[in-house]
């Protein structure tokens, strides 16, 4: 068994999208001997101030068109989290469990997000996604984001999503992201650097 780390926030639509990507071509090569063990790099504590749904918005509004037009189909800005701590937490309680079902329910998340349109800080959801996978979870312990963070930081992490596989770590690296002169953000693939990525995960 292979286990890639990566450090990302649940609420990050670019991990959303990085991880999709990446589950899809492990399905397609048939190689579910390849996991992925998402940390918390909770973007609350890194830039002090929660995300901001309409920022989170916007950044949807750009990627979508550019390069996933199957994604995001039920997000709204609505059902943004004020924070997305509680679900850390949860997928942490996860992977303590068993790291298939880690790595279900960190997925599960970031589809009830950003493909359901779901508040996944309303406990009722979370005790939902526990229950179906039969985890004891305490909603006020916040603490395993709290360390994934501290480590991330010793370890360098930069970014959500930043990945650690065995040639190396590499931040988010499906996309490449920035502004135009206009401030606009600009998404495109990052086609050469995710196939280096692909080759470090799968080889």
């Amino acid at each position: 068994m292979t286990t890639i780390e990566l450090f990302a926030d649940v609420g990050c639509p670019f991990a959303h999208v990085s991880l999709k990507r990446l589950t899809a071509h492990r399905s397609a090569i048939g190689r579910d001997d390849v996991r992925f063990r998402v940390r918390a790099w909770p973007l609350e504590i890194v830039n002090g101030s929660p995300m901001d749904p309409e920022f989170i918005a916007e950044e949807i509004d750009e990627i979508r068109p550019q390069v996933a037009p199957d994604l995001f189909g039920g997000f709204t800005a609505a059902a943004f989290p004020e924070s997305s701590m509680p679900a850390l937490a949860l997928e942490a309680a996860a992977y303590d469990l068993d790291a298939l079902v880690g790595e279900q329910v960190s997925l599960e998340l970031r589809d009830r997000l950003f493909e359901r349109g779901e508040n996944i800080a309303d406990p009722a959801i979370l005790q939902e996604i526990a229950s179906a996978h039969g985890l004891r979870h305490d909603p006020n312990d916040l603490d395993a984001p709290k360390r994934d963070h501290a480590e991330g930081v010793e370890r360098g992490v930069i970014g959500s999503p930043h990945f650690f596989t065995p040639a190396g770590s590499f931040f988010c690296p499906a996309l490449n992201v920035g502004r135009d002169e206009a401030g606009h953000l600009v998404v495109t693939p990052d086609v050469e650097g995710f196939e280096a990525f692909l080759a470090s995960c799968f080889s």
